[in-house]
């Protein structure tokens, strides 16, 4: 697993999800098939939504892959999904599904489900020849034979001795004491759900959730509530094993969307208004499932997993490449069961290894925004539109807004150019779902010192892909950029301080001495161990395809770093896991592995082959893990962290990429080829036999250091702030359990094989765009992107690619006559050179500034060399400001970059007559724009993005009254400077975009054209001399942007295929044109899906000329506000150090920065080729 080992303390079984459900295909074309996987998966929630929010019509295939490490939880899953799909009354289907008590129908309906999905899952071959084996799929073996496993214990449970029922129930009632003492009297999960119209939410939610725990229910009705006395078996077995560790903030409500019932009651709601709501939302989603699962449709699969998510991936990626089903990883934590995929699922069925979609829920928070991106990254397709969702709901930093930035350790532009994702809105500089909720919900609370909630969603693209004219031309680079070694080097040890300085104890008390209290206790929720740092290089020479001879630069420069870095004093203990990660990884190999050999001594004597790395497993007795725990619990500590170690008399190494497992140790094999197998208990926590950690580690340590006999392996407690409490009990070493290295029934050592190095990789050959392209390619062939780092190789500094002059009437102009190459920015990352009437389009893998271009021209060796800076949200300028609003396409399936899909029909209408409507929406509307909008507003700063923000706003309070002036419906874009108007959009709806959080004007926009005019004269003159339509005026540059937006406005509601004969296919460019009275749009959506003009009798003759449009608010990003780096953040071009005691430049360039003048003279050899002196 890449994370370290935690000591589970109480357990908590999310029986349900904590945030409202979202529409997983909401950033695909209609047309694609979504092939979606979902890491810690929890309720299937966005399933079920997902599946409710396509078109009743349509044809997408959805095939879900649900990954969760608790049994508990798929088996839940599943079963209500059985229930679905066997049409059991959706009463008793959310009863079973929700209540921790059941009525006697209900609990029998769920013995009978359990009975028939017993019988079903027999074997794989009955379960796949039963109905529930069409819809429902299993990855594993394995999850299918745990998945009965717990259908049985459900079965079974009441049947149980009376004592042991007697010690569930006391479980039970355990979890509503801890409630009723729980300190969070605000139940934040269902009343982020109310989104927009969060301000009217008063004591209903929370008296909605102090009713469910005090009864167990959603029941209002006290007979009923009096029915519900059996235990609800589906909550009383978990991870955890039997009893109940429902987290006691569990709230049914959180999933389901609230907006509309607040939003549009003119009463103070009750409790029981929010289970009505959802309940009416459960009905829906249920129904829409069934019904996908039916003839001629049956366009619904879902795959269930049993592992870890990081397990999973790397399961997936190694079967994508090779086709191996078992590499032996384990699949979870405290198991030795091998994850292991089906043949009949990923051979036979062809289940999917790759994904366009994939969703992470919160495990940010429990492993790490970069363990989840090394782990992912791999398995998303390389189409265009596939995107991967990340999440949080909590935060440790003082300021949980910005937290979000930090979570990369390193800039997040760069690190999406090493990866090849990047966060949408860190590009766009806007985000169509709203967070502005969370931040009230968040300044809310009174107590910030113990804040800890802030929920963060972040939607992942790949750069390149924002760019509608490269997409439309099949324009995306075939190769990746290429980066100097030396810098490349620079910045990814950079990243691993950054990572873990603050193992160290005096950094971690000089980064949080302002956040002290809460650093303190968020002390042991550490993320990152060298192993998974080493897969994530692994992952960047991958995505880069370094070859072999690069790649050795760039470790000799990492390593030349970390091993005469002298901030990081617990980097000495926990070098050696690094370096036998690398060499066991295939990354790379130490000098010191290849030049000293192993020595045939101690425990290697009769070794055939003494490999460089070893594993070292270590049985600790169960009495010692018995003390442990019982230290643990009476200092209140709850999770620590653990590791191994072993100490000498003069040497000390920390391993932290330990797997454990309760069992038994078995040794196979020979002397000269020792091997073991493992005995796992049966009874797990509940049994008696030891734990067996095992770990690898470089053979060397245990042969060279010192005698080996005098060589300890420990388990231990990793020292942090938190753990230093647990020193009187353990002593200073916090140690568990030791035995001498030579102790043969504790210590067993076996060879370790090491994974093969991959083949070699060569990123930069041949031309960068695939033949199929159809961009501009009149002078030469364009070869890959090189990337150069600033000085302190932190951020982009510019990008450069060549252009080999090949066409031979531009190589006698370029290179004999001496042509001047002339170039523009055509679209965000892609420029057009010309050179005596002949073009090409130059493509980045990243948005740039092309106005700041420079060319480099080589007349001999014919060669242009286009050099521009990378561009950035707010301050930079070209980029995505050139089309901030980026329709892409392939065949007909256009879909809007970074505004979200929304089947509009289905979302709620607005009630404009409700209490307090306007105070809410017209707060929600106006928090569109940041601070630094607000100052540019007022400042009449030509910025077009805040000018297309205030007009938005303009439209939804023209269209709604709610400024106290009289609501108009029918509204046109009047260009201030000509008094032109050339758009007029028809509101009949205004509805809420539930799952965002926002609202959305559900209108139609009448493009008007010369042509048109003179069709639509008389119609459109009646319209204009009633007096219903006003406009609203926009400013300079703004309506080139609207004839952007547009398009992007409408691709995400359509419910309508593009023809063959589509504008956009012929003329390869959305939008069609930015000139005033020209339409923007195709005509392949005019006149569809029009019933909303049939509302006025006034608009019935407009709707043969208009297009459907959602037209909502575009939201600022909260973690980008702050743009730009400290000067005090600035380290030494050599050792990377802070300065003794500040950095001095360079006089010559100023740009390199050095500690020391002897780190100067050290670099100058290398420096003086660059530097401008």
């Amino acid at each position: 697993m890449a994370h370290p080992l935690v000591w589970p303390g109480k357990y908590f079984f999310y029986a349900f999800g904590n945030t409202t459900a979202a529409s997983l295909s909401r950033d695909l074309p209609p047309e694609q098939h979504a092939d979606i996987l979902l890491l810690g998966c929890g309720d299937p929630r966005h399933v079920l939504y997902t599946v409710f929010s396509e078109p009743v019509d349509s044809s997408r295939a959805l095939d879900f892959t649900c990954c969760d490490i608790d049994p508990g939880v798929l088996a839940r899953n599943a079963l209500l999904l059985s229930f679905i799909a066997d049409g059991v009354s959706q009463d008793t289907t959310w009863n079973i599904f929700y209540h921790l008590y059941l009525d006697e129908p209900s609990h029998a309906a769920l013995r009978t489900q359990c009975r028939k999905l017993i019988d079903a899952s027999a074997s794989t071959s009955t379960w796949r020849s039963s109905s529930y084996g069409q819809y429902l799929r299993m990855s594993t073996e394995h999850t299918l034979a745990e998945l009965r496993r717990f259908w049985s214990l459900y079965d079974a449970m009441h049947d149980l001795p009376a004592q042991r029922l007697g010690k569930i129930r006391d479980a039970f009632n355990k979890v509503f004491k801890e409630q009723r003492k729980s300190k969070d009297v605000l139940p934040r999960s269902s009343t982020r759900a109310a989104g927009p119209a969060i301000m009217k939410v008063d004591a209903t939610a929370a008296n909605q959730a102090k009713n469910y725990w005090k009864t167990g229910t959603t029941f209002a009705d006290p007979a009923r509530v009096a029915s519900a006395k059996l235990l609800n078996p589906t909550f009383a077995y978990s991870l955890s094993g039997e009893g109940c560790a429902v987290h006691y903030a569990s709230d049914p409500m959180a999933a389901f969307h609230s907006a509309a019932s607040f939003g549009n009651s003119s009463r103070r709601l009750r409790a029981q208004d929010l289970v009505t709501s959802a309940q009416s939302q459960f009905a829906e989603w249920c129904s829409a499932f069934r019904a996908s699962l039916i003839l001629p449709r049956d366009n619904v699969r879902v795959r269930f997993c049993l592992a870890e998510a990081t397990a999973l991936c790397r399961a997936l990626s190694v079967f994508g490449e090779t086709g191996a089903l078992n590499i032996g990883v384990p699949i979870a934590q405290f198991k030795t069961q091998l994850l292991r995929l089906s043949s009949d699922e990923y051979n036979s069925r062809k289940a999917p290894s790759v994904f366009n979609v994939i969703e992470t829920s919160n495990l940010v928070d429990h492993i790490g925004l970069l363990n989840i991106l090394t782990a992912a990254v791999p398995l998303l397709s390389s189409q265009p539109s596939s995107v991967l969702y990340t999440e949080s709901l909590l935060f440790h930093g003082e300021n949980a807004t910005k937290e979000f930035a930090d979570l990369l350790y390193a800039d997040i532009g760069t690190v999406g150019l090493l990866l090849d994702l990047c966060p949408v809105d860190y590009l766009s500089g806007f985000s169509s779902r709203s967070n502005t909720h969370e931040l009230l919900l968040h300044k809310g609370v009174k107590d910030q010192a113990m804040n800890w909630q802030f929920h963060q969603v972040t939607t992942w693209k790949r750069p390149a892909s924002c760019d509608s004219n490269a997409s439309l031309h099949g324009g995306h680079p075939r190769l990746p950029p290429v980066l100097d070694t030396r810098q490349l080097g620079t910045l990814l040890f950079d990243i691993y301080r950054a990572v873990f300085e603050q193992e160290d104890s005096s950094t971690f008390q000089q980064r949080n001495q302002t956040n002290m209290v809460k650093a303190i206790v968020s002390s042991n929720i550490i993320h990152y161990m060298r192993e998974g740092f080493v897969l994530f290089l692994k992952l960047v020479r991958r995505r880069l395809r370094i070859s072999a001879e690069s790649w050795l630069e760039v470790m000799d420069r990492f390593l030349d770093l970390e091993g005469s870095d002298a901030t990081m004093p617990m980097n000495t203990v926990n070098r050696n896991d690094l370096y036998a990660h690398l060499h066991r990884q295939g990354v790379h190999t130490m000098d010191h592995f290849k030049l000293h050999k192993p020595l045939q001594t101690g425990r290697f004597a009769n070794w055939e082959i003494v490999p460089p790395v070893v594993r070292i497993i270590l049985s600790v007795p169960r009495s010692k893990i018995a003390t442990f725990e019982s230290v643990v619990r009476a200092s209140g500590l709850g999770t620590p962290l653990l590791h191994c170690d072993v100490r000498g008399m003069i040497s000390h190494n920390i391993f932290n990429a330990v797997h454990v497992a309760f069992g038994r140790v078995i040794s196979t094999g020979t002397k000269a080829d020792p091997r073991v197998l493992f005995e796992e208990d049966p009874e797990g926590w509940a049994g008696d036999l030891p734990l067996v950690a095992s770990f690898c580690l470089p053979t060397l340590l245990l042969t060279h250091i010192e005698p080996p006999s005098g060589l300890r392996v420990c388990l231990s407690v990793r020292s942090t702030t938190s753990t230093v409490r647990l020193i009187p009990q353990l002593g200073f070493e916090l140690g568990i359990f030791s035995a001498q290295l030579a102790d043969e029934e504790h210590v067993f050592i076996v060879p370790e094989p090491a994974a093969s190095a991959p083949a070699d990789l060569e990123g930069g050959s041949g031309p960068l765009l695939r033949s199929t392209c159809t961009l501009c390619r009149e002078i030469g062939t364009q070869q890959a992107v090189s990337v150069e780092l600033d000085e302190q190789c932190e951020l982009i500094q510019s990008l450069a690619s060549k252009i080999t002059v090949e066409d031979p009437d531009v190589r006698r102009s370029f290179g004999e006559a001496g042509a001047i190459p002339q170039i523009v920015q055509l679209s965000p990352c892609c420029m057009r050179l010309s050179v005596s009437g002949h073009s090409q389009d130059v493509v980045y893998p990243f948005p740039v500034v092309g106005s700041q271009n420079k060319l480099r021209l080589a007349r001999k060796s014919l060669y242009i060399e286009v050099v521009v800076p990378v561009a950035g949200p707010f301050l930079k300028p070209d980029g995505m400001k050139l089309n901030p609003f980026p329709v892409l396409g392939a065949g007909g399936a256009f879909h809007s970059w970074n505004i979200h899909r929304l089947l509009v029909s289905q979302l709620p209408v607005l009630d404009l007559r409700a209490a307090e409507v306007k105070h809410w929406l017209n707060s929600h509307i106006a928090s569109m724009l940041s601070t630094r909008e607000r100052q540019l507003r007022k400042k009449q700063s030509p910025d077009v993005l805040m000018m297309v923000k205030d007009t938005i706003h303009s439209l939804f309070v023209t269209a709604t009254g709610i400024q106290g002036r009289p609501a108009h419906r029918v509204i046109n874009l009047r260009d201030e400077k000509t008094n032109n108007c050339d758009t007029v959009f028809f509101i009949p709806d205004l509805r809420y975009d539930l799952s965002s959080h926002t609202v959305v004007c559900d209108a139609y926009v009448l493009p008007l054209t010369r042509a048109l005019l003179r069709q639509i004269d008389r119609i459109f003159g009646e319209l204009v001399h009633s007096g219903d339509m006003v406009s609203v005026s926009v400013f300079e540059g703004e309506m080139r942007a609207w004839k952007q937006l547009i398009p992007a406005f409408v691709e995400r509601c359509r419910t309508w295929a593009h023809r063959d004969d589509c504008e956009y296919l012929k003329q390869q460019r959305v939008p069609l044109t930015l000139e005033m009275e020209a339409t923007p749009l195709c005509s392949c959506g005019k006149g569809k899906d029009v019933e909303g003009m049939h509302k006025v009798e006034q608009w019935r003759k407009f709707a043969p000329y208009v297009t459907r449009i959602a037209i909502s608010p575009l939201f600022a990003v909260s973690y980008l506000e702050t743009v730009g780096r400290d000067p005090e953040a600035h380290k030494c071009s050599v050792c990377r150090g802070h300065g003794k005691p500040k950095l001095k430049a360079c006089t010559g360039c100023r740009k390199a920065r050095y500690c020391s003048q002897e780190c100067q003279k050290k670099d100058w050899p290398r420096h003086k080729t660059q530097c401008k002196a």
